[in-house]
C-alpha cells in the first residue's frame, strides 16, 4: 500500500465519480437515510425506500443489491487504463509483483473488516466474507485474462466462466437456500472459518441457519463481474467518438437486462449466491449507470455539482476501510452527549450522521492535499 499525489491524465472523470457516488451511498447516505427513516418507516415513500436499502433476503433484487457489483464493476472499468502499459512489457514480473501484493492487501482488509481479524481469536476469524475479497478475486482474474488473453477470447473465457457457475448451481443442486451447490462448497471449503458459524460452550461448532452468502464457487462471477467493468473501461479507452460509446455501454446494458430476465426463468435473480441471472442483472445496470455517468461527464463536460463525489472516488479503498473499521460514534458522542436529551431517539441517529461526517471531512482532507491511497 502506498500514498501517491500525482493524478493520471488518462483518467476519466466519470469513473472516479461513479465509484465515489457508490462509496457514498455505502459509506454516508444508506447508513444515515435509514437511521432517520426509522422514525417515519410508517409513512409509505419511507417504507418503500427502507426497503430498497435493504439486501433482498433471497430471490429478487433491491437498490441496495447493486452496491458491492458495481464496486466490482468499476475496479473492472478501471483496468484497461491502468494495465495498457504493463501488456506491452516483455518483462511481466513487476505486473505479477503488483497483482499478488493487491490480492493479498485487498483479502487481509477484508478480513480486518468483517473476518474479525483483530479479534485475534482463531475462534472468531472468518477468512473469506467480505467485498474487498470479492474485489481482489475478481482482479487477479481479470488480470489474467487481461494480460494473456486478446478480446475475443477474454470474452470466450468470460462467457466460460459465466456458463460453467450456471452449470453447477443448475445441475448439482437447486436454487434454495441450503440446496444450492454454491452453499455446498463454501461449507466444505471454509468449514468452521465461515461467517456464520457459532461455537457451542462444549467447542462444538455449527452453521448459521440465516448466512447464505457464498464465496469459494462464486469466485467464478466475482471474476465476470469484474470483466464485465473491463469490457465496459475497453470501450471507453479504445472508443473514440464519446457519443457513440455511451450509446454502446446502453444497448450493452439494454442487453444483458433482458438476458438476466429471460434466465431468471430459469434460474432465479439471487444476490447471495450471485445467481448467473444476478451477473447479468447487477451487470446491465452497472453498464446503464456508467453510460450516464459517462455521456454526463465525459461527453457533455457537466461535473458541475458533482466533482465532491471524488472525495470519495479517488480513495475508494480507503473510505471503505475506515467507514467500516473504525467508529467515530465514540468522538461525536463526546462533543455532543448534550443533546441527548432534547433529541430522545433521534439521538442514536445523530450520532450515526456525525460519525460518517467526520469520515467525509478526513477524505476531504486528503483529497485537499492530494493524498491518495493506493494498492
Amino acid at each position: 500500500m502506498k500514498v501517491q499525489t500525482p493524478v493520471s491524465k488518462e483518467r476519466l472523470a466519470s469513473l472516479d465519480i461513479l465509484r465515489g457516488f457508490d462509496l457514498f451511498m455505502l459509506v454516508f447516505f444508506q447508513p444515515v437515510f435509514v437511521a432517520f427513516a426509522r422514525h417515519w418507516q410508517d409513512v409509505p415513500v419511507f417504507s418503500f425506500l427502507l426497503n430498497q436499502f435493504e439486501h433482498v433476503q433471497w430471490e429478487g433484487f433491491h437498490a441496495w443489491d447493486l452496491v458491492m457489483p458495481l464496486f466490482l464493476f468499476m475496479v473492472g472499468a478501471a483496468m484497461p487504463f491502468s494495465f495498457e502499459k504493463y501488456r506491452t512489457n516483455p518483462d511481466k514480473a513487476a505486473i505479477y509483483k503488483k497483482i499478488t501484493k493487491r490480492f493479498f492487501i485487498l483479502f487481509i482488509l477484508g478480513a480486518v473488516v468483517q473476518g474479525k481479524l483483530l479479534s485475534l481469536d482463531p475462534l472468531q476469524i472468518r477468512i473469506y466474507t467480505n467485498t474487498l475479497q470479492a474485489i481482489a478475486v475478481g482482479y487477479v482474474i481479470s488480470a489474467m485474462f487481461l494480460l494473456h488473453l486478446s478480446g475475443k477470447w477474454q470474452l470466450a473465457a468470460t462467457f466460460l466462466l459465466l456458463a460453467g457457475y450456471w452449470a453447477f448451481l443448475t445441475f448439482l443442486g437447486d436454487f434454495t437456500p441450503e440446496g444450492n451447490f454454491a452453499e455446498a462448497v463454501d461449507r466444505a471449503v471454509l468449514g468452521r472459518v465461515r461467517d456464520g458459524v457459532s461455537y457451542a460452550e462444549d467447542g462444538s461448532w455449527s452453521f448459521s441457519d440465516n448466512y447464505h452468502y457464498t464465496w469459494v464457487l462464486t469466485s467464478m462471477v466475482f471474476g465476470v463481474t469484474t470483466m464485465l467493468g473491463v469490457f465496459a473501461g475497453q470501450i471507453m479507452k479504445n472508443g473514440k467518438d464519446k457519443l457513440k460509446n455511451s450509446r454502446l455501454l446502453s444497448i450493452i446494458g439494454v442487453a444483458l437486462l433482458i438476458s438476466a430476465w429471460l434466465l431468471s426463468f430459469q434460474t432465479p435473480i439471487i444476490k447471495k449466491i450471485w445467481s448467473a441471472s444476478m451477473t447479468l442483472w447487477s451487470g446491465g445496470l452497472c453498464f446503464l449507470l456508467m453510460a450516464l455517468f459517462y455521456y454526463i461527464i465525459d461527453y457533455k463536460g457537466r461535473s458541475k455539482g458533482l466533482n465532491w463525489l471524488k472525495i470519495y472516488g479517488m480513495n475508494s479503498i480507503a473510505a471503505y476501510t475506515l467507514g467500516m473499521v473504525i467508529n467515530f460514534r465514540s468522538v461525536a458522542n463526546s462533543l455532543l452527549w448534550g443533546l441527548e436529551k432534547y433529541t430522545g431517539d433521534y439521538y442514536s441517529a445523530i450520532l450515526t450522521f456525525a460519525n460518517f461526517l467526520i469520515l467525509f471531512f478526513i477524505l476531504q482532507l486528503m483529497y485537499k492535499l492530494r493524498v491518495f491511497v493506493k494498492i
